[in-house]
């Protein structure tokens, strides 16, 4: 009789914070000393299976897909198969996905410079380094601690300064920051946690 290891179970594609992600769970009965092998493919080449060097022979059920993406904007699918010793398991899929219109989007960080009278404020995102050219942008809300009158600034893209003039301004001030992708519709990343500042104590 030809053994065989059971193939990995619920192999998903799923995006999180900015990345393509291929999870999957070890199949029923599955020795310890397994490791897993991942392809993927896209809609624009079906009928090649590639490579992907990161996720060879690998003892985790995670592979970042990330960046071997040639094309964002096509589908991909991907498949994953357990290996242990000589024994291999049937190769086992995903579903279709594709990066633009999928993208889960994590908040931006907010660095402040925090001068006299004015904050300057800008937005770091923890992209994967090959998504860096497309044009993400952040929407900022402030507000004066305790109100629930949250004042929107413009929205900036993530290499933009926002300046904000706090001349007139008193008190516990607090800003918060939220991702903005435009694909096939806007999507948003939840808010950031506010960071807040107290201003023009004099005394």
């Amino acid at each position: 009789g030809h053994v065989q290891l059971p193939p990995p179970q619920n192999v998903t594609l799923l995006s999180k914070d900015f990345e393509m992600i291929l999870t999957w769970a070890p199949g029923e009965g599955s020795p310890q000393n397994v490791t897993y092998t991942v392809r993927y493919k896209s809609q624009d080449h079906m009928d090649k299976w590639l490579e992907v060097p990161h996720c060879s022979n690998i003892p985790r059920t995670s592979c970042i897909l990330t960046c071997v993406l040639s094309n964002i904007y096509v589908k991909v699918q991907a498949r994953v198969k357990a290996v242990s010793g000589r024994l291999q398991s049937p190769w086992a899929k995903s579903r279709f996905k594709d990066y633009y219109s999928a993208v889960e989007l994590a908040p931006p960080v907010l660095i402040l410079n925090v001068k006299e009278n004015s904050i300057h404020v800008s937005a770091s995102f923890p992209l994967p380094t090959c998504m860096e050219k497309l044009t993400w942008k952040y929407e900022l809300n402030h507000w004066e601690a305790g109100s629930e009158d949250k004042k929107k600034y413009e929205d900036k893209f993530r290499r933009d300064t926002v300046t904000i003039d706090t001349t007139a301004l008193r008190g516990n001030f607090c800003l918060s920051a939220r991702s903005i992708y435009e694909s096939i519709d806007l999507k948003y990343s939840e808010f950031s946690q506010p960071v807040c500042v107290p201003l023009n104590h004099k005394g």
